[in-house]
């Protein structure tokens, strides 16, 4: 399939395959582009796995390094992966703790898909002998969903990695 044939079906996205991208070195959210679900009957999970995610400590301005994982559900509308990357790139020169960045990154993909289902698990390389795993999660009220969600949430995290050197 060419370059011109996918931006004819996907209108809506117009950073891949751009040569000409912008980063964007502060917080933006209106950097994400979403296409729509060619499979909205079907319930199955996307995954993100953002292994260079960065941020600054809000306090000291120090670089915050770690792994962002997004999982989700979709509905009707998908995030483009190109225009993610760039949104989770703008938050380099963000100061925010990593129980912010995570909700932060959730509520942002709330507000522009509008998933069944979604969830942010963020793993920070440790700084001064700690790190700080957040997550979070949300499922659409009054469906399956929310109750997944509550499910998720109580048993995340039952099975704590050994943490190495990350």
């Amino acid at each position: 399939m060419s370059e011109g044939r996918i931006k004819e079906d996907m209108p809506e996205v117009t950073l891949l395959g751009n040569q000409g991208t912008a980063y964007k070195f502060g917080y933006d959210p209106a950097i994400l582009e979403v296409f729509d679900n060619k499979h909205p009957g079907r319930d199955y999970f996307v995954k993100f796995n953002c292994p260079e995610f960065t941020s600054l400590c809000p306090v000291t301005g120090q670089p915050d390094f770690g792994t962002m994982y997004i999982s989700y559900i979709p509905e009707q509308k998908m995030v483009e992966s190109k225009s993610l990357k760039l949104y989770l790139f703008s938050f380099r020169n963000h100061g925010d703790f990593h129980e912010d960045c995570v909700n932060i990154i959730m509520n942002d993909l709330i507000a522009l898909m509008e998933p069944r289902y979604i969830e942010v698990w963020g793993k920070f390389t440790p700084r001064g002998g700690i790190s700080i795993d957040p997550y979070c999660n949300w499922g659409r009220p009054g469906t399956k969903y929310e109750a997944m969600a509550e499910h998720r949430l109580m048993n995340h995290d039952l099975y704590p990695e050994k943490v190495g050197s990350r």
